[in-house]
């Protein structure tokens, strides 16, 4: 059985690591983005709720219409079929435009027809990529976050110039936020993922794997600074106790 990918668990991940993000650095910008990042996710949950009901009040109101347009369609086709069956035409003329105003029912009646079918998709596409958008903002804005977060200002032989930035985090606490900013990426991808799961529209879902993509390629950069950071102290590691074992 498929297991969705469902907002609540979203969200509570994201509330998450805004505790862990709130107990380490209460003070910096990053905190915010994570908070935003939970509005979005409410968001998106909300605008799933509010547009299915939206989507299928739109789509019986277009099944209607359509039937409607089919119906008064095909009853002004049938009755110049019949003015021309019963010889009501006097003319070659009068015939050839009684069927140029027929064709051109048909052909205004399809358009409306494709219209009202596609309509209650396009209702839910606008909303879906408004938050897309959003989601994609925040993906910079992380990546903004930590752009100034050099790895090489922790290394003895960094020489700093008049331009360089004041570093204020040492070598655990540069992992730390760096870790945060990576998780975050990753959340932003599953916030987008969440519209995907509300939608099957093919620019829809190219928006998602956009985003998607977007998010690993950060998250990728991010994991190059970790990688290039000094070496830390080893650390003793913590003992594990076992019940019943002394």
């Amino acid at each position: 059985m498929h297991e969705p990918l469902e907002a609540p668990a979203v969200k509570e991940t994201v509330e998450e690591l805004y505790g862990r993000i709130e107990a380490r650095f209460p003070t910096r910008g990053l905190l915010k983005v994570c908070g935003d990042l939970g509005q979005l996710v409410d968001e998106v949950e909300v605008a799933s709720g509010v547009g299915h009901r939206q989507i299928r009040v739109a789509r019986a109101v277009s099944r209607v219409a359509i039937v409607l347009v089919a119906a008064i369609t095909g009853l002004a086709i049938v009755l110049a079929a019949k003015d021309v069956a019963t010889g009501d035409v006097d003319n070659f003329i009068d015939g050839l435009s009684i069927a140029e105003t027929a064709i051109s029912d048909l052909v205004y009646a399809s358009i409306a027809i494709f219209f009202l079918w596609a309509l209650p998709e396009r209702l839910q596409r606008s909303k879906l990529l408004n938050l897309l958008h959003q989601l994609r903002s925040t993906a910079h804005v992380i990546d903004m976050h930590q752009l100034t977060k050099d790895p090489e200002q922790l290394k003895p032989s960094f020489v700093s110039t008049a331009k360089s930035k004041p570093l204020d985090l040492d070598r655990d606490q540069m992992e730390r936020y760096l870790d945060y900013c990576s998780e975050l990426l990753s959340l932003v991808g599953k916030t987008a993922a969440l519209c995907a799961e509300e939608s099957r529209d093919s620019l829809v879902l190219e928006t998602v794997s956009t985003v998607e993509n977007l998010t690993v390629g950060l998250s990728r950069k991010i994991w190059q600074k970790i990688s290039n950071l000094p070496p830390g102290e080893p650390r003793e590691p913590v003992p594990v106790q076992v019940a019943g074992v002394s």
